[in-house]
């Protein structure tokens, strides 16, 4: 293993952190730097790929649990990490902490600011999630995947820079291919949920896809993730309308089917918007209800700014309303065509580098 001082990047606990960092991580490998990363068990599904020449497991745990005890617990366990970030960063000095929030980010970067390390936060969510609030008047700067971040404390605003989020290397791939028009062939219609998926896509779309015309529902190929029973419910409901559809629990190749795509409806989660964006196809974006920041709610109000979306709140997300927006769609192929030529013009392609950029401005000299 090299001994070249590294830069640590510090996130965990689901892909939506986890995707971003490793998109930062190539763009340094990419200029010779060397990366490690620090994260928790729950993430070792998504680590054991993660390009780093070094991964390291430290306790974490989020104190948003109900019951005073729960919290005790995570404190500790929090504590017992910090201890433990310590000592690991004592040993590896790294030339700087990256950090892509939830609690696992937490020990690392906290054990940086006791030792005069600099740390950089990026937030991927228009509203700066609850660890990075923590943790924001302990770094440096802190990165933002979209133009405004909301939640930030006057003492760190001039500490926001906008970099927009990381991105795989197979969305900049997929943002390659051109938006097709769609006069003359069908609609290629996308229904995703997120990585968890979402149960009220599986409610809505089959029967939104019921109250329309025939001559309609005859010009829409639709291609949909649904999960567990819901994928038995989509499939005979479309059987009931004969109207073929693919239906997957989970899209491998999702870049490439956005990009292959006229429109998408799912939800609002960072990756997602951001994706959409810089491949550039229109949404109908229906943001997580239940969120305790409304994350996905400032996230899909960002991309509708642009005209790159239309945001529906689930309470308003009924067959009707998307059998609406379904009619308009093939009415008006134009209106499709602006809304990607909207979503593109909001991407950031390159925002690993600017990450990247500012990672190696904060660092400690060599």
């Amino acid at each position: 293993m090299s001994s070249e001082r590294c830069i640590l990047l510090a996130a965990g606990g689901t892909g939506g952190h986890l995707f971003p960092a490793a998109a930062l991580a190539a763009a340094l490998q990419a200029r010779g730097v060397p990366v490690e990363l620090a994260t928790d068990d729950r993430a070792m599904k998504y680590g054991q790929d993660f390009p780093a020449r070094a991964v390291h497991v430290l306790p974490s745990a989020t104190t948003t649990g109900a019951g005073a005890l729960t919290k005790a617990l995570a404190t500790v366990t929090l504590g017992a990490g910090v201890a433990a970030a310590l000592v690991k960063l004592g040993r590896i000095r790294p030339r700087a902490v990256v950090g892509f929030g939830g609690y696992p980010t937490v020990p690392p970067l906290v054990a940086a600011w006791l030792l005069g390390i600099p740390g950089v936060l990026h937030e991927q969510n228009a509203v700066l999630g609850r660890a990075n609030r923590f943790l924001s008047p302990r770094v440096r700067l802190i990165a933002c995947g979209f133009p405004e971040l909301e939640g930030v404390g006057a003492a760190a605003r001039g500490k926001v820079r906008y970099t927009g989020n990381p991105v795989r290397p197979a969305v900049i791939a997929a943002a390659r291919t051109p938006y097709a028009p769609l006069a003359g062939q069908k609609l290629r219609l996308l229904v995703t949920g997120g990585s968890q998926g979402a149960r009220v896509m599986a409610d809505v779309v089959p029967e939104a896809l019921a109250l329309l015309r025939p001559d309609e529902r005859q010009g829409i190929r639709l291609t949909m993730q649904a999960r567990g029973e819901d994928k038995a419910r989509v499939a005979a409901a479309c059987a009931r309308l004969n109207f073929p559809v693919e239906i997957a629990d989970f899209l491998p190749d999702l870049p490439a089917r956005i990009a292959d795509s006229h429109l998408v409806v799912g939800r609002a989660g960072a990756s997602t918007v951001s994706e959409l964006a810089v491949i550039g196809r229109p949404s109908v974006l229906v943001p997580f209800p239940h969120a305790l920041d409304q994350d996905q709610a400032a996230n899909a109000a960002a991309l509708a700014a642009s005209g790159g979306a239309i945001v529906v709140p689930q309470t308003a997300f009924t067959p009707e309303r998307l059998a609406a927006i379904l009619s308009d769609a093939l009415a008006s192929p134009g209106k499709l065509a602006a809304s990607a030529e909207a979503a593109k013009a909001a991407g950031v392609a390159d925002a690993a580098e600017r990450l990247a950029d500012l990672a190696l401005g904060v660092r400690l000299p060599v």
